[in-house]
């Protein structure tokens, strides 16, 4: 059905080390990378009511005025899904929701799905210089993280959203 081929995409030569060689999927007239690889920028080494994230030193340049923001947005690495088992997931029934249906996997929090990637919204309580102490992190000891992003209520609350019923009820995700 659709023709794959192996190609270098322009910028991006076989010594990038933020992408592996890509596999593109050739779809009418266009060209649709099916594969890449990610650069964790940091650890969680201390998971609780209030998480330490250790930045690695090569990404600290990232972290400038970041204080400015009250909340940030973590992006990590579920990496006890990271499994074929866990990543073949399609359908879950929502654990915190035991009333709920099931559903899709793109359609939960579910942290079994095909690419195992978690976020969260948190209070950035602290930066100190690699290390983000925040409050509200999901994410457990030593969760590999991908990329922080600064809360934008203007961008990110959308106070008219539509949610099945069922997400009302039971505890946070």
């Amino acid at each position: 059905m659709f023709g794959q081929i192996q190609r270098e995409l322009p910028g991006l030569g076989a010594s990038a080390t933020h992408f592996s060689t890509p596999l593109l999927l050739h779809i009418g007239a266009v060209y649709v990378m099916k594969e890449g690889k990610l650069r964790f920028i940091g650890l969680v080494v201390d998971a609780g009511a209030l998480s330490k994230v250790k930045i690695f030193p090569e990404f600290c340049a990232g972290l400038q005025r970041l204080n400015d923001f009250s909340h940030v947005i973590i992006l990590y690495w579920l990496h006890l899904r990271d499994n074929e088992k866990e990543r073949i997931v399609l359908k879950v029934t929502p654990k915190r929701h035991p009333e709920a249906p099931q559903v899709g996997v793109f359609a939960s929090r579910s942290p079994s799905r095909p690419n195992p990637i978690g976020l969260c919204v948190t209070e950035l309580v602290e930066t100190e210089e690699r290390t983000l102490t925040v409050k509200g992190l999901d994410a457990l000891q030593n969760s590999p993280i991908i990329d922080i992003k600064p809360y934008l209520p203007r961008a990110d609350c959308i106070p008219k959203a539509h949610v099945p019923e069922w997400t009302s009820r039971g505890p946070p995700t």
